[in-house]
């Protein structure tokens, strides 16, 4: 079913992504998680005794089944959803940057804020000419709604032992949130990564 954000089913309309019944490819628990806190975090926590997929879907007409991607890395820009694969794919063609992070957040004043956080090439400096470079191969790829704000460079961008990018912890501690809360160390490929992002919220 795609639910919206009060839980309440949605039709041929874009909502959360959500599993009613149990089906064979769901994990019953997570390894070393003892007291299901992680597990009942990752899928139960927005709805209640429902499992959250963390895509979004549309269901059809003709019931059919869109899925959009992932439903935690949407940024919400002006109302409008975007997508972070589709500005990582305008990114990743500038051959300065070896890798990137983008988020949506509120800040302290309660303004929008969308930085893109780039890791750049061995010797490559974050030049205003570099910056302009970004954002116009963002616009031009994508629309301008999704040019960031800001690019800003980091050292390493953070990854879970998985692979994904850690784009929901980044945004949850920019917002204030406690970092040992929202980036559990043991989950993630590079724990120093994670270190920066703090910093720069603490700024």
């Amino acid at each position: 079913d795609a639910f919206d954000e009060n839980g309440q089913s949605v039709f041929d309309e874009v909502g959360e992504m959500v599993i009613k019944k149990p089906m064979p490819s769901m994990p019953i628990y997570l390894w070393g998680d003892q007291d299901n806190k992680r597990y009942t975090e990752s899928y139960f926590d927005m709805y209640p005794g429902v499992w959250r997929h963390g895509d979004w879907t549309r269901i059809t007409p003709r019931n059919g089944v869109v899925i959009y991607g992932r439903s935690d890395s949407t940024l919400n820009r002006g109302g409008v959803r975007i997508g972070t694969s589709e500005i990582y794919r305008a990114v990743d063609a500038i051959i300065e940057v070896a890798d990137s992070l983008i988020v949506n957040y509120t800040n302290n004043n309660d303004e929008d804020c969308m930085p893109l956080f780039v890791q750049l090439q061995p010797g490559v400096l974050l030049s205003d000419e570099l910056i302009k470079h970004i954002k116009s191969t963002i616009r031009q790829k994508t629309s301008p709604r999704h040019v960031p704000d800001e690019v800003i460079e980091i050292s390493e961008i953070p990854y879970t032992i998985s692979g994904k990018k850690m784009e929901t912890p980044v945004k949850k501690i920019l917002e204030g949130a406690d970092p040992a809360s929202v980036a559990k160390k043991d989950a993630m490929r590079n724990p120093g990564a994670i270190e920066k992002f703090v910093q720069f919220a603490n700024n």
